[in-house]
């Protein structure tokens, strides 16, 4: 009886020796990766920003978020160029055509005004300042000069990103210095939609 307790207790201890190993093994390995993320390049770091420090939407921009997803919930291209023709300098393009015709050519090849725009309110903005007023721009990396949009200037997620929204061919134009050129949308922070656009011009 004595021998096999004696046994019991050694392979107890044993077990717990394993086991201290195989944890400071996990610790090593954890070690090892801090390491590594600390030494990585600059752009391959997450963004240090955080969201909260993110300039918050006006009283009047949230008003006019609001009026768009009502709008986007009805799915009426006639409301959403009614209200586009309520708003002052408001540009949906660049070939002079109405907001109406323009939208509705758009969605008969294809692409839905209105399922955009949700989905670039659904997304994060940016801030810019436009001569002394706030605009706030979706997606956020449309509010970026088009130096600072360059992939090289990015970090790893925002690099990311920008191929997955405007693919190699727009990250070719943004490497000519023509600024960001995918579908975007503003608000001015008196809450005035400025522009609903997916061409490149000098609107910004």
């Amino acid at each position: 009886m004595d021998a096999y307790r004696l046994t019991s207790i050694r392979l107890l201890a044993g077990a717990v020796l394993m086991a201290g190993l195989v944890a400071c093994g996990e610790e090593d390995v954890r070690e090892t990766v801090t390491l590594q993320v600390e030494q990585a390049p600059e752009y391959m770091l997450p963004s240090r920003e955080p969201e909260g420090d993110r300039t918050a939407l006006s009283a009047l921009a949230q008003e006019t978020i609001g009026r768009l997803r009502g709008i986007i919930e009805s799915n009426s291209l006639r409301r959403l160029t009614r209200l586009a023709g309520s708003q002052s300098g408001f540009v949906s393009n660049f070939a002079g055509a109405s907001h109406g015709d323009h939208w509705d050519l758009l969605r008969r090849t294809g692409f839905d005004p209105i399922l955009r725009l949700e989905e670039l309110l659904d997304g994060p903005y940016g801030v810019k300042m436009v001569a002394g007023e706030t605009w706030y721009v979706w997606p956020d990396l449309a509010a970026l000069e088009p130096e600072a949009l360059l992939p090289e200037r990015l970090n790893f997620s925002q690099r990311a990103r920008l191929e997955e929204l405007v693919g190699e061919a727009g990250i070719a134009q943004v490497r000519e210095g023509r600024g960001y050129p995918g579908i975007r949308t503003a608000i001015a922070e008196d809450g005035r939609w400025l522009y609903y656009v997916h061409e490149i011009s000098g609107e910004e």
